[in-house]
């Protein structure tokens, strides 16, 4: 590594730590919120209507009706130019781009050009920091799989720890309201435990806790990593899972933003949750102590030292109502759509004008009977009831 690098490596450094160190100051609390990800389904994302301007604007967002400015006029041809069945996520995803950049505050800001996408979305709106990227949002399916197809149906936000880290005060409370309001689903969420001045006896005690069954969860031995252990530095330990969707990260922060001969103790204890198996709330965002200190008994021991007392509340597994049951549901639904309502819905489609339909489908709650599942837990099933005659096949038995 040159010097200059390392030069800015440090300089960036000091300045992620004295950030975390004002953002306690103005939370009171010693949990830092690193990483946040969530997906929308698209029927709830609002539609291509505002778009960010610069902060020297005193309104942050303008309406499009009033606005005749190059960059709306420029951003209407980028998306001209997309096939015409992923136009109108682009413009969502767009949209929820500037007002995410919007939340996070003063800086952030949506990237005037599309770009490749990422994790099987076809194409992203980058979300920028003094002209870095920081996130972005994605659309569209990068093939033409079932399992691409349904993700076509949705825009993804993926925030980096550097949008978390400088956003503005009062940016978890904001994205919680936004996830919220547009029903997202919560995917990934790292909360942080910082001890600058050093973890008393180290890495090396949370390895003989570890040993000793204390980082155990509901009397089961959790899974166990180690990176450069042999090296002595920028030491990482890993304990959990990311497909049980609750890993912790404990690692050598210090020697990661430093380096080795900066002789920092700074230890990170970052907690990972992930959605494949849990249903993570926003409420996260907003108490972000309450889970981590719910993770385990040894995790809130973590936070008691590092200064902070939590009321625990888990990140609950989803429940384990076999695949079967759900999809017996859907198949239910299904069939009582094309046997019963087929010819109201029919009649209904031809007649109705798109505004009227959208407005009906829109208004429109998820039947009781399905409302104890959750929107991916419904989607899969759905597709699976489809996959047969909904007319003559019999129905799953129901558990």
């Amino acid at each position: 590594m040159t010097r200059p690098a390392k030069s800015s490596l440090v300089l960036d450094g000091r300045a992620i730590k004295a950030r975390l160190e004002a953002e306690r100051l103005e939370t009171s609390s010693m949990v830092h919120v690193d990483w946040v990800r969530f997906t929308v389904r698209l029927r709830h994302a609002v539609t291509l209507r505002l778009v960010h301007v610069p902060a020297s604007t005193s309104n942050a967002y303008v309406d499009i009706a009033q606005q005749g400015d190059y960059r709306i006029q420029e951003l209407r041809h980028m998306i001209g130019q997309l096939p015409e069945v992923v136009q109108d996520a682009a413009g969502q995803a767009a949209t929820l781009a500037d007002r995410v950049a919007g939340m996070l505050g003063e800086g952030f800001a949506r990237a005037s050009m599309m770009g490749k996408g990422h994790d099987f979305y076809k194409h992203r709106w980058p979300i920028l920091r003094n002209d870095v990227e920081c996130g972005w949002v994605g659309f569209g399916a990068s093939s033409d799989s079932p399992r691409q197809a349904a993700q076509a149906s949705t825009i993804h936000v993926n925030l980096f720890g550097a949008a978390c880290t400088f956003a503005a005060d009062g940016w978890r409370e904001k994205i919680a309201a936004l996830v919220d309001e547009l029903e997202a689903d919560i995917t990934r969420c790292d909360l942080a435990v910082d001890f600058f001045d050093g973890f008393k006896g180290g890495i090396e005690r949370v390895v003989d806790q570890y040993k000793q069954g204390l980082c155990d969860s509901m009397g089961r031995k959790l899974k166990v990593k180690d990176i450069n252990f042999v090296r002595g530095s920028e030491r990482s330990l890993y304990i959990g899972s990311k497909e049980a969707g609750k890993e912790t990260n404990i690692y050598e922060k210090g020697d990661m933003l430093f380096g080795e001969e900066a002789g920092s103790d700074w230890l990170r204890f970052e907690l990972r949750y992930g959605n494949k198996l849990r249903v993570i709330s926003s409420d996260i965002l907003r108490r972000p102590a309450d889970f981590f200190a719910g993770a385990s008994e040894w995790h809130a021991s973590v936070l008691a030292e590092a200064g902070e007392v939590a009321e625990p509340e888990r990140v609950k597994c989803r429940g384990r109502l076999p695949l079967l049951n759900v999809e017996a549901e859907a198949f239910q639904n299904l069939k009582w759509a094309f046997n019963t309502a087929g010819a109201t819905i029919a009649t209904v489609w031809r007649l109705l004008s798109d505004e009227d339909l959208f407005r009906l489908v829109d208004s429109s709650k998820v039947p009781r009977r399905l409302q104890r599942f959750t929107p991916s837990e419904l989607k899969i099933a759905f597709a699976a009831a489809m996959s047969r005659s909904v007319v003559s096949e019999p129905c799953p038995a129901l558990a």
